[in-house]
């Protein structure tokens, strides 16, 4: 018999209705839902006049936009047998220095602006980048300009093995989230989806910010084992159409033990945003669960 997951969930809808599912006060690795937030930081930012999306970083070929749409030409660390391995054993996070140098040894993939390659490498050096022009860490700035703006109470930056505790899943009680290097936030569920259903809601961006980061180069058609008849990728978002359900926009994470997947879904007569997050490693079934809430209310 094929094990059913557990699934902890919130569904809201634009008309204000609220669903949860599973105790709604358990907090969950976000893992990769942590791009957009820091594209969303980088975003208002720009509209503070603290930053310029275009620059090039200082000594690269690259811009801050194009790492946020991982158009930078970077490769990634999870490719690295090395990387997983150190993970598995439990050891600590290489420096940041090792990481990089690891990474980058693989080569630079395609020209700024000339291609398209999921990278984490390229989000740590959005973050430092973003750091370093607001004069704050990570976690205090999605406090100040996300967290706080929505009242999001439960969001983290986890940094430490005992904030990772905190979390539903047993495995993370000996995980270390410094082997996220962009950084990976923790929060209910319920968050989650306040943060995403915030964004779309227009209370974080003005309308031409919010615009722009929901421009879309279009990747491909459908995803095996995954619920996508089209996908893409915006401004920190992964975008695109998941049958019956029209579009959806939003982001999917996974780490060694768990997977989430939080999407806003505009195109359904009553809109709404969900928030899901099971066990295991295929961000499928967190992505389908998403699309199955969704159609469902």
């Amino acid at each position: 018999m094929t094990r059913q997951p557990p699934l902890h969930a919130c569904r809201l809808f634009d008309d204000g209705g609220c669903e949860t599912f599973g105790d709604p006060d358990l907090m969950f690795p976000w893992w990769s839902v942590t791009k957009t937030a820091i594209a969303i930081c980088a975003l208002r930012l720009a509209e503070q006049g603290r930053l310029d999306l275009d620059a090039h970083m200082p000594d690269q070929p690259f811009t801050l936009h194009q790492l946020l749409t991982h158009r930078a030409g970077l490769p990634d660390y999870g490719s690295l047998p090395a990387y997983h391995a150190a993970v598995r054993a439990d050891e600590e996070p290489w420096p940041r220095d090792a990481l990089v140098e690891a990474a980058m040894a693989q080569g630079r993939l395609f020209a700024p602006g000339q291609g398209w390659r999921y990278s984490n490498v390229g989000y740590l050096l959005a973050r430092e980048w973003i750091e370093a022009v607001a004069g704050q860490g990570l976690g205090d700035l999605v406090r100040a300009q996300i967290a706080g703006p929505l009242g999001l109470d439960s969001v983290v930056l986890a940094q430490t093995r005992g904030q990772f505790a905190r979390t539903a899943w047993p495995e993370a009680r000996r995980y270390h989230p410094g082997w996220v290097y962009h950084g990976c936030l923790i929060g209910t569920a319920r968050d989650a989806a306040r943060m995403m259903q915030g964004l779309f809601a227009g209370q974080l961006l003005r309308a031409e910010s919010l615009s722009r980061m929901r421009e879309t180069l279009r990747l491909g058609d459908a995803l095996p084992g995954r619920p996508w008849t089209a996908h893409g990728y915006a401004t920190g978002l992964m975008s695109g159409r998941v049958g019956a359900a029209g579009r959806a926009i939003g982001h999917s994470g996974a780490g060694p033990f768990s997977v989430n997947a939080v999407y806003h879904f505009p195109d359904l007569p009553r809109q709404v945003t969900v928030a899901s997050f099971t066990d295991g490693h295929d961000e499928g079934v967190a992505e389908r669960e998403a699309v199955r809430l969704a159609v469902s209310g």
